[in-house]
């Protein structure tokens, strides 16, 4: 059970860190009062927005998210047993 706590500690301590990294890499989504006036214009950039790398960075931030939550949660359960 020890080997199985420090084995999940190093995986959460990698997915910290690249939670870090994916989410200082993305851009910052300016699209101001404008875009909230007019609404989105349903050009080709945001029907495909999932396949930009924007996308795959926005993708990657919500999956690495998740598994971060996920993994607190195993690790709070197993340090209290």
């Amino acid at each position: 059970m020890e080997i199985l706590k420090y084995i999940l500690m190093v995986i959460y301590i990698i997915v910290c860190f690249a939670l870090i990294i994916v989410a200082m890499m993305q851009s910052k989504d300016d699209s101001g009062v404008s875009s909230t006036i007019t609404g989105s214009n349903g050009n080709f950039y945001e029907k495909n927005k999932g396949r930009t790398k924007e996308g795959k960075m926005k993708k990657w931030t919500i999956i690495l998210a998740v598994v971060f939550a996920v993994l607190t949660i195993i690790l709070s359960i197993m340090y209290v047993i």
